[in-house]
């Protein structure tokens, strides 16, 4: 790995003067040196467009995975562009563990659709595309500073990494504060990874505390490694060196107090009181007597299980990154500097330590892996380059270099398209299986369809709805008993007169508890719905509560069905990926789909009314 070395320590810390150097006095010119053309893989702006690229199809095409996104932070912020939708416990007044801050600002970026006159599901895609692009502009800063300090070949392969992945298919357009924290995570790793003299210390310091602030508040564990390395460096240099460390250092901690008292302003202004959001995240999260646990836990392996599904082969390399450098270091590189492998282990223990933290917490949940997939990719990534000088060896005495030159190219070629192979047959498996919630609301916008004042009732389909920006203007979602006996959203007062701006952040709302106990009232009966939201798979069992709405004909009617895959029937293969219904497949392989469905109430017609109407029909023989 390219990298200063230990004499150039104390450079770190005292940036080089460069009107201090002295000119050539020769009277004849230096040749000069031919200029550097980087290939297409050194190229910002080309990685940028091949980011920018994937993130759009995944802004586009990718289901919402996680109710948390929807009802936390796509509802509240058409509350504040559109003035309803549905609100959770986190928001209430009472317990305060969402910010506004964050939901606030990506309100702003709708506005000049919304001022431009176009449609909510306008909004929607265009704040998906634009959370792509900021994910896009992140990752090639950071790809840019991989290929510099380290090396050209660990950037590419952290693109190609980041740009395929299953996992940041979708992270990278989630609607969610890990998504947030991903982001700036990235630029802080970007400004750690700067030698220029420690310029970007107090702006790496301030990248994390902005993930931490406005994302979330355990993402600043990622930025310990980093810091330990800026001390020990600090530890080693003379005392102007330590001084300039030391100032650098408040400096990103100024900017990050600035970053939290502009948060807590805005909060201030929505709750109509003053309260820190991330503290009151951790004190929930860590301390609470009703902590998260309330909503599930898993078993210490999930995240493996998880992550394998999510970067397959890459996860693999991630994990075994730093025995790699540890045997590298011993085994072939004994030569080469202490700084450059510290460096190395430095850069690669933030994947290591994210991972262990949530995996001793029982309450599991795959966004809390987000800031840590960029760490990831580099961990991936340096071990496939680790991997890659040792098979191009050359020395006789290597067993490796008795393998022909072609075998060696022909299996790392097989394992880089086997990787980018799993990664498009589990991608566009994903779409193709769940695609279904984002369309279904799709002919409610046809002329004559919906009317104002419309109910559109989610049962048990109720945690897939994807928000209120795909319902026309005017028709609200509502739920309607299910089996599930948990604590759904409310609604936000939509009071006006003198209640102020956003009366429905601080007003206390009914029915709110921190126990994830049932509220009967948020509630609609069955009747008062115009259109209803429901699915019929194979392995479906019906209940009282949850009956086949499809079935009743007389009530309802068929308005569009999509396929939805049945996971309970299919395989794990099919679940896993995208396996086309073909002759030559085995059945135990194929997918199992089931309907997802938009319903209208039929019309009922009163029964004296139907028979003035029939007596009035013409008789055929007096017709004849």
């Amino acid at each position: 790995m390219a990298s200063p070395d230990g004499s150039a320590v104390r450079q770190r810390f005292k940036p080089t003067n460069a009107s201090s150097q002295t000119p050539a006095t020769s009277k004849q010119a230096p040749p000069k040196k031919q200029q550097y053309s980087p290939p297409f893989q050194h190229d910002p702006r080309a990685a940028f467009y091949i980011l920018l690229a994937s993130h759009t199809l995944a802004a586009v095409f990718h289901p919402i995975q996680d109710c948390d996104e929807v009802f936390n932070y796509w509802e509240p912020t058409h509350y504040l562009t559109n003035g309803n939708g549905f609100q959770t416990w986190e928001y209430s007044p009472e317990y305060t563990i969402r910010s506004w801050a964050y939901t606030g600002l990506h309100a702003l970026v709708t506005l000049p659709l919304k001022f431009a006159g176009a449609s909510k599901t306008s909004q929607f895609y265009f704040l998906r595309i634009m959370l792509g692009f900021a994910c896009a502009l992140c990752e090639t800063r950071l790809f840019n500073k991989i290929a510099a300090t380290l090396n050209p070949r660990i950037a590419m392969t952290f693109l190609i990494i980041m740009a395929t992945s299953p996992g940041m298919f979708h992270a990278s357009v989630a609607y969610l504060p890990s998504s947030f924290a991903m982001h700036f995570t990235i630029l802080g790793m970007a400004g750690f990874m700067d030698w220029r003299g420690g310029v970007r210390t107090a702006q790496g310091i301030w990248m994390f505390g902005i993930a931490a602030t406005f994302g979330w508040p355990f993402a600043a564990a990622m930025c310990i490694p980093f810091l330990l390395e800026e001390e020990a460096l600090g530890f080693l240099s003379d005392r102007e060196g330590r001084t300039a460390l030391f100032w650098r250092v408040i400096d990103g901690l100024v900017r990050t107090l600035i970053t939290i008292a502009f948060q807590v302003i805005i909060d201030w202004f929505f709750y109509k009181k003053w309260t820190f959001v991330p503290l009151n995240i951790v004190l929930y999260n860590v301390f609470g007597s009703n902590g998260p646990d309330l909503y599930g836990t898993e078993p210490w392996h999930f995240y493996l299980r998880n992550l394998f599904l999510n970067f397959h082969v890459w996860f693999l390399l991630a994990l075994i990154s730093m025995p790699l450098l540890l045997a590298q270091q011993y085994f072939r590189a004994k030569g080469a500097t202490k700084s450059s492998y510290l460096r190395g282990l430095v850069f690669l223990t933030p994947f290591y330590l994210w991972l262990a933290i949530f995996t001793l917490q029982p309450h599991k949940e795959e966004r809390f892996m987000y800031p840590a997939y960029p760490a990831l990719a580099l961990n991936a990534a340096l071990a496939l380059h680790i991997i890659l000088a040792n098979l191009g060896s050359t020395d006789p005495k290597d067993a490796v270099s008795k393998i022909p030159v072609q075998l060696r190219f022909g299996a790392i070629l097989a394992f880089v398209v086997t990787g980018l192979a799993i990664s498009a047959f589990r991608t566009v498996g994903t779409i193709t299986a769940y695609q279904a919630p984002l369309s279904i609301y799709k002919p409610l916008h046809q002329q004559g369809m919906s009317r104002s004042g419309d109910t559109v009732c989610l049962g048990k389909e109720w945690y897939r709805f994807p928000s209120h920006y795909l319902l026309p203007n005017r028709v609200r979602a509502k739920f309607i008993k299910s089996e599930f006996s948990g604590l759904l959203p409310g609604e936000y007062s939509e009071a006006q007169n003198n209640f102020g701006m956003f009366p429905g952040a601080w007003l206390l709302p009914a029915g709110m508890n921190d126990e994830n106990r049932e509220d009967l009232g948020k509630y609609t009966d069955v009747k008062h719905c115009n259109f209803l939201v429901d699915s019929q798979l194979p392995s479906t069992q019906t209940t009282s509560l949850e009956p086949n709405y499809m079935s009743d004909t007389t009530t309802w009617e068929k308005v569009q069905c999509l396929p939805f895959l049945d996971a309970a029937s299919t395989g794990a293969v099919g679940r896993l990926g995208c396996v086309p219904d073909l002759p030559f497949i085995p059945d135990k392989y194929k997918r199992t789909y089931g309907e997802y469905c938009l319903l209208k109430r039929r019309k009922q017609q009163p029964k004296q009314t139907l028979e003035r109407r029939m007596d009035a029909v013409p008789n055929i023989e007096t017709l004849q």
